[in-house]
């Protein structure tokens, strides 16, 4: 790992007012959905939130399953499972895990709502959060949940600059709030972790070393992939993978030199839509006791 991706941090101003505002909001919040990447399960894992989130119902949504390699989704969700933790895996994007993901709301929500009854307090809205890291799907979700474009999308971390309460139906309403990093990576490779995935700020990064973490990363664990893609050969350095990529894909600079830092664009706009192919860049059985 180089000194520049060993630095990487992204802890932007609006991001400490956001959690602010969350401290205040959750006075008002029945129930967190807590999203997670299922590509890096454990690194896209907010630890301020196990503070923040202390009392209130909770579970966790493995988004973007669709990109992660599925056989560590399967061990994903038992690693969580064995801790107590419900776990919803689902490709929001689609819509096809809606019914799961409000049956477990319901779920989540069902001695909530029997107490309310018992005291009789009815039609009182159950009021969700959404929380998680920046570019993790938050408000594809509540898209999919309200079966409209209820939030604004995008595939830039910081779309959701400001908390917002959207009515989906059925005595739910979801407030939407900022993805938040925390101030620190403890383990320098969590930012390492997060940016190849696009939860970094891309303007904060030097994408030639980032793309040579990626390929490095894809050689040892998915061989086959880069060559398939681009019919670059895998065996060297990783920086000279990356130049055999330019290479095969026709991108140079003036005087003919391969354009690594094209090539590294290129190579990690392909590696965050999966036309690498699925991917999971951790597993459970590297977490040390």
């Amino acid at each position: 790992m180089s000194e520049t991706t060993a630095k990487i941090n992204w802890y932007p101003g609006h991001m400490t007012k956001a959690v602010r505002s969350m401290k205040e909001d959750l006075k008002l919040i029945d129930l967190v959905i807590e999203l997670i990447d299922a590509r890096v399960p454990l690194s896209s894992r907010n630890p301020d939130l196990d503070g923040l989130c202390r009392g209130k119902a909770r579970f966790l949504l493995m988004t973007k399953a669709d990109l992660a390699d599925p056989q560590a989704n399967d061990r994903w969700r038992a690693y969580y499972e064995a801790k107590g933790l419900a776990v919803v895996v689902t490709d929001a994007r689609n819509g096809r895990d809606k019914s799961a993901i409000e049956a477990q709301i319901r779920t989540a929500l069902q001695k909530k709502s029997e107490r309310d009854r018992a005291r009789g307090i009815m039609n009182r809205p159950l009021r969700v959060m959404i929380a998680g890291i920046p570019n993790v799907g938050k408000s594809t979700l509540i898209n999919s949940l309200a079966g409209k474009t209820a939030a604004k999308t995008g595939d830039k971390p910081g779309v959701t600059k400001g908390n917002q309460w959207i009515n989906i139906g059925r005595g739910v309403e979801l407030l939407d709030t900022p993805g938040i990093l925390w101030p620190r990576f403890e383990d320098p490779m969590v930012g390492v972790k997060l940016a190849l995935i696009g939860s970094i700020n891309d303007n904060i990064l030097d994408a030639e070393e980032l793309a040579c973490e990626g390929i490095k990363y894809l050689v040892s664990n998915y061989p086959g992939v880069i060559n398939a893609r681009y019919g670059a050969c895998e065996e060297g350095m990783s920086y000279e993978v990356l130049t055999d990529i330019a290479r095969h894909r026709n991108l140079v600079k003036s005087g003919a030199a391969p354009d690594t830092l094209r090539a590294a664009r290129l190579f990690l706009d392909d590696l965050r839509s999966s036309r690498t192919g699925r991917f999971t860049l951790e597993v459970p059985e590297e977490i040390r006791a």
